[in-house]
């Protein structure tokens, strides 16, 4: 949060101050809130965590996907994790992960369903990815931000929409084979 005046902080909505003043200001009315999660580790970094307001609902619990990437991401095994919801006929929403494994990592038989377990312990079994899938990048625009829109197509089997902004667009086929290898 921020107190002072920065130099990339909104300074308002055209022809809605209303809007603006509820958008940044209606959380701590005392500090400008973009929205941004981060968090500071024992070594004084910052870490960015990505929106706080990216939840999913599943079985009526909203659960933040910032979140279940910080439970993956904490497991040895993981270097870099992307969560999105999917449409799920039961619980509403289903938790889907892309996760891409730490260079020493294997992708061994019993991987994933640890990474379930481990997620579970972390949250909470309600939280416990319905898929994981170990892909080798994630889908980034040339600034580094990972298209979710991208992977939601996927997890949904949805054809994907524009992959001109992404760095790499041939990422995006190595995920769909890996979706077809069954993982």
């Amino acid at each position: 949060m921020l107190t002072q005046p920065w130099p990339s902080m909104l300074r308002g909505i055209w022809g809605d101050d209303e809007r603006y003043k509820n958008t940044y200001w209606s959380r701590w009315p005392q500090y400008y809130f973009a929205g941004d999660g981060a968090k500071i580790d024992e070594d004084g970094y910052v870490w960015l965590l990505g929106r706080v307001d990216d939840v999913m609902n599943v079985s009526g619990h909203r659960i933040s996907t910032t979140e279940v990437e910080s439970a993956l991401v904490s497991h040895p095994s993981v270097a870099e994790a992307a969560v999105v919801g999917a449409t799920d006929e039961t619980t509403g929403q289903g938790i889907v992960a892309f996760v891409i494994l730490r260079g020493d990592a294997a992708d061994a038989d019993g991987l994933v369903q640890e990474l379930r377990q481990h997620v579970g312990h972390e949250i909470g079994p309600i939280a416990k990815p319905r898929q994981i899938m170990v892909v080798p990048e994630l889908p980034k625009t040339r600034s580094g931000k990972i298209m979710r829109r991208l992977l939601r197509d996927v997890a949904e089997n949805r054809s994907l929409g524009d992959v001109t902004t992404l760095a790499d667009p041939t990422i995006m086929n190595l995920i769909q084979e890996g979706l077809g290898a069954g993982n």
